[in-house]
């Protein structure tokens, strides 16, 4: 699964700027109702091994109440799918592919159940997700989302390609700014890759996930892009991270052009911002090793902050027996289902003490350890209203100031948190 290479289209995001203008309403959860529902999950070939186990060990206990699973329909992106199915009042109770930044759109359109109403909703999805749950909750408090899974970001980097540059594979030079640049001039300079880093650099309002956001959060110790509704990135921390992007890419030490593929899998860069996910993609065709996102002066790797990267479930106001999808949300939610969902994919459950609860795992598969100490400290998209409008605002600013240094950083980072209070405020 190549998270980075990410299903939402243009067209994609045109259709969730849409569901910011429809009508507000929802469903304040609670619903007694028992009896059949149905899920969708992504179409992930680990996911949906891990679903097919998840429905069967349900169903084998429950005839009166099956679960009819499916992979979400084909469409531009899966959050225009589920746009439409809320449109035209056939979604699925359960939604196990719900992107935290199309929650807004989708609660203002009437779509998602509120869980904080089912009597036990809080203090479960709490109790699972410890202090990092309150990341997800809408502007009214409440829960319209399961904290699920998440794919927290940090560098991985080619040893041989560094190893051909001269640098030290093992404890490469990449935790502050300045080394980093230092070590991306060398990589580029010395011939051993023709880019040092290749984020995506095209406009689609989610790629910023994976260039300015991880070092944000982590210069800012963990601060997301609006808080209390306001934009929190127009001062020297947000001015840090964009002049160090625009530093990478004014010396051409990244790409400025699309890449039709996969640039470090195909060793024409040598690093990329990836998840777990990666460990499994990359496997032995890549030499690699990780590290946490750089931060200005330094920090501990134990103290870093990165993005999330996480989908989550949502319960859909369509779903007529909610009694139901409350128990199976539970149940694949459970200590027993995490783990299983942890060793089909290795994505990491939205679970307090990861490590801690499932030693056996990190002591088998040690490449995932590190990238389950650092799900303990992600960051999410803000749960704001017109979410998507304000990322994709804030990507059309980056893009024309740090990519192609068309515009001063502080006009762009100004015009950005203007754009961004004025949306989060619009409600």
């Amino acid at each position: 699964m190549r998270r980075r290479i990410i299903t939402t289209t243009a067209l994609g995001a045109i259709g969730l700027l849409a569901l910011s203008a429809c009508s507000a309403g929802g469903d304040e959860g609670g619903n007694e109702s028992r009896g059949d529902i149905t899920i969708w999950y992504s179409n992930n070939e680990a996911e949906i091994e891990w679903g097919k186990q998840m429905v069967e060990a349900w169903n084998a206990d429950h005839p009166d109440e099956q679960i009819k699973a499916q992979e979400i329909p084909a469409g531009a992106s899966s959050e225009e799918t589920i746009g439409a199915a809320i449109t035209a009042g056939n979604a699925p109770c359960l939604v196990y592919n719900t992107s935290p930044a199309a929650v807004p759109g989708f609660q203002k359109q009437g779509g998602l159940v509120n869980l904080s109403g089912f009597e036990d909703g809080d203090d479960y999805i709490t109790g699972r997700s410890g202090d990092v749950a309150d990341q997800y909750r809408s502007s009214d408090g409440d829960f319209y989302q399961m904290p699920w899974k998440s794919n927290p970001v940090m560098i991985f980097y080619n040893k041989d390609m560094f190893t051909q540059a001269g640098l030290d594979p093992e404890n490469p030079p990449l935790a502050t700014y300045d080394e980093f640049l230092e070590t991306s001039r060398t990589l580029v300079s010395s011939g051993a890759a023709q880019y040092a880093i290749w984020p995506a650099p095209t406009s689609e309002f989610f790629q910023s996930w994976f260039d300015f956001y991880p070092l944000y959060a982590a210069q800012t110790g963990g601060t997301q892009l609006l808080e209390d509704g306001k934009a929190t990135f127009n001062d020297e921390n947000g001015t840090a991270v964009a002049d160090f992007w625009a530093t990478i890419y004014s010396e051409g030490l990244a790409g400025k052009e699309a890449y039709n593929g996969d640039a470090f899998a195909d060793q024409q860069s040598a690093m990329s911002i990836v998840g777990p996910w990666a460990i499994a993609v990359y496997g032995d065709s890549v030499n690699w090793g990780s590290v946490p996102v750089p931060t200005q002066d330094g920090v501990d790797p134990s103290e870093v902050y990165t993005f999330s990267d996480a989908k989550n479930i949502g319960m859909f106001t369509a779903c007529e027996n909610q009694a139901t999808a409350w128990d199976v949300l539970k149940f694949s939610t459970s200590e027993d289902q995490d783990g299983a969902w942890l060793e089909a994919t290795g994505q990491m459950p939205l679970r307090q003490d990861l490590t801690d609860t499932y030693p056996d795992y990190f002591s088998a598969n040690p490449a995932y350890e590190q990238f389950g100490d650092q799900a303990s400290r992600t960051v999410e998209v803000p749960n704001v209203p017109n979410s998507v409008e304000i990322w994709q605002e804030f990507r059309d600013g980056y893009s024309k100031s740090v990519i192609f240094g068309e515009e001063e950083v502080s006009t762009f980072l100004q015009d950005a948190a203007d754009k961004a209070d004025s949306l989060a405020s619009e409600g």
